[in-house]
């Protein structure tokens, strides 16, 4: 189970078509869209401009209600290569229709070309990121999600560029409108070619009977996420990400034009700096999470967010208007580096934030709705982002809003949504937590984890035992873990938080009650494959004696399986014979290094439990 290079994937058949066939539809969308932004932002009055680039963004938006979860239906229905395929090819009449709309500049064409594009988005959305964990392996799916953000921010940030820079070039006699046209042509046929090389992914439910009715639908499916809290609410914070980035990205224009008084080419600029951030910070998340799938760094980039654009805000409130000044004039004046410098970071750490999000949504979604419940995330994301578009509208226009002040609002309500999230699931605490004792408090490194399996029951045992010993394990080990431990160490304040938010419930045993075990069953959690973690009692820690504390017919039960002993190296200084198991961990280590060592696995049935402490005891010796 060794961490996984993501880059890996690059050369795989199961992901480079995919990832190509998207980031061709982004660049095509971004194409589009943005020259059109950039024409209203440069062809019109201030007011008008606004108020179009805005009822743009909203305009396309719209598709995500009405074809979403039927979107969703059909990819849990039908082999989802076959519908991106059908998808590619409709995408290259589209971009024709656009090429016309363009060079005839027909505004109701335009926003009929607008809202295509972004049906053709809203149907490939949901069937791309199911097919996602259909193709990849659990522990590909943090790499692989974040190559794929990187490939949609790379076809936006191309798209945009090309975008932007030729609608520059077309007032009359001017060939930017042409080369738009023909750009977006030759993309969508080189995608659709790309597409026909993915692999068959067959249907979750091939029975499904497709219910043509969005509203019913959408219902139904959102009332069966609500169920699993975790895929609720990370869909609830990827919509968030999406209100607070488009909050961003439709002001872009308005805000080179008339607070910076640049010229359209430090558009391109800022956007890059923003879309190069995202793609960046995707690419960071398989390392900072060392490939688990994990909310641990969700919270960095919530914090990274705000941080960001305040600091974009209050610069761009002390900048100094220029007028219709070229990029070498711009980057001369005071601040301009800092307003990049900040763009480029709320861009990193919005890619932190959303890829953990959703690789959490493939991985614990019900395996047969998965599309379905997906395609519900669109359309909750579509929601939050109809809402910023009005109230852009309303604080520009209504309250008078500046569009710095505009900026530091948003970031500041991005606090609110942290807080409110932290609160209705505290998982996102708990592996934050888990994620600071891992990489800062302890800084741990790894050894042998390939040696855990990636499916299928199996016992891990750890030693020495501590507070902090949990923690650790929780962040190292790609696979969740249900630990078996004493009651003493389950009552620890600390650990108790830890342990009743980390979403798997660990297996507690008594002591001094006849060796009986008070929650959980050992023999359930082997039936269903999980990985467990096996806690002595702290005094029994070095004991070559069978410990009768977790019952010997349960602990046969367990070690009827592969038996893994891990050492902690770093923690054995810290823990004394006599230290009790309630103590703090954050009192326990200072910022040393941890080294997590699993060792052989020891294929044995009906092992007493005095064998395991025989192996660590053994493993000790070997160390140097």
């Amino acid at each position: 189970m060794a961490q996984q290079n993501q880059f890996k994937l690059l050369y795989k058949r199961r992901f480079l078509p995919l990832l190509l066939s998207l980031t061709t539809a982004a660049f095509n969308d971004n194409l589009f869209k943005n020259a059109l932004l950039v024409m209203f932002a440069f062809r019109l009055v201030e007011r008008e401009a606004n108020i179009l680039i805005n009822l743009a963004t909203g305009f396309y938006i719209l598709p995500y209600f009405l074809f979403s979860v039927t979107a969703g239906q059909l990819a849990d229905k039908y082999d989802k290569s076959r519908i991106i395929r059908l998808l590619k090819l409709a995408e290259i009449f589209i971009v024709l229709l656009g090429a016309y709309a363009l060079l005839n500049d027909n505004r109701a064409l335009n926003f009929s070309v607008l809202f295509l594009l972004a049906t053709h988005t809203a149907i490939f959305s949901p069937v791309q990121y199911a097919l996602l964990p259909q193709h990849l392996k659990r522990a590909e799916l943090m790499g692989g999600n974040g190559l794929a953000q990187m490939g949609s921010f790379a076809g936006v940030l191309s798209g945009t560029i090309v975008g932007t820079l030729l609608a520059g070039y077309t007032t009359p006699g001017e060939p930017g409108l042409l080369f738009l046209g023909l750009i977006m042509v030759l993309v969508a046929v080189f995608g659709y070619l790309a597409s026909r090389a993915i692999p068959v992914a067959s249907p979750s439910t091939p029975e499904l009977r497709i219910d043509w009715n969005p509203i019913s639908q959408a219902w139904r499916i959102l009332h069966r996420t609500m169920k699993t809290p975790s895929v609720f609410y990370a869909i609830i914070a990827c919509s968030w990400f999406w209100l607070v980035s488009s909050a961003y990205l439709a002001q872009v224009p308005s805000f080179t034009k008339n607070v910076l008084g640049a010229s359209e080419p430090v558009i391109t600029i800022i956007l890059c700096c923003l879309s190069i951030g995202v793609a960046v910070g995707s690419l960071m998340c398989e390392r900072l999470s060392r490939g688990r799938i994990t909310f641990g760094i969700v919270p960095i980039g919530g914090l990274g967010m705000t941080i960001a654009g305040l600091g974009l805000g209050l610069t761009a409130t002390e900048f100094q208007t220029l007028s219709g000044a070229s990029v070498e004039e711009y980057l001369q004046s005071d601040g301009a580096y800092a307003i990049l410098i900040y763009t480029a970071l709320l861009g990193i750490f919005g890619g932190i934030y959303i890829v953990p999000l959703y690789t959490i949504m493939q991985d614990r979604a019900e395996k047969t709705v998965r599309a379905q419940i997906l395609s519900i995330n669109n359309v909750i994301n579509a929601f939050f982002i109809v809402v910023i578009s009005l109230l852009n509208v309303a604080f520009l226009e209504g309250l008078k809003l500046t569009i710095p002040q505009l900026f530091i609002l948003i970031a500041l309500l991005n606090v609110l949504a942290m807080l409110f999230l932290f609160i209705k699931l505290p998982e996102f605490v708990v592996h934050l937590l888990t994620w600071l004792a891992s990489h800062l408090w302890a800084r741990t490194s790894s050894e042998n984890l390939e040696h855990i399996p990636e499916s299928g029951a199996a016992l891990i045992s750890c030693s020495p035992v501590d507070t902090l010993a949990p923690l650790l394990l929780m962040d190292t080990v790609p696979r969740p873990i249900r630990f078996i431990l004493p009651r003493e160490l389950y009552e620890a304040p600390f650990l108790r938080f830890v342990f009743k938010n980390y979403g798997v419930a660990p297996i507690i045993y008594e002591t001094e009650n006849d060796c009986e075990i008070t929650s959980g069953s050992i023999e359930q959690a082997v039936l269903n494959g999980e990985l467990l973690c096996y806690f002595a009692n702290n005094s029994e820690r070095y004991s070559c004696n069978p410990p009768q504390e977790a019952g010997e017919e349960n602990v046969e039960s367990c070690t009827a399986l592969p038996v893994l002993p891990i050492l902690l190296k770093g923690l054995e200084r810290n823990t004394e014979k006599n230290t009790p198991t309630a103590a703090s961990p954050l009192k326990r280590l200072p910022f040393t290094r941890v080294h997590i060592k699993v060792g052989e696995p020891v294929l044995i049935n009906g092992i007493k439990s005095g064998a395991l402490h025989y192996e660590l005891s053994q493993m000790y010796k070997r160390q140097p």
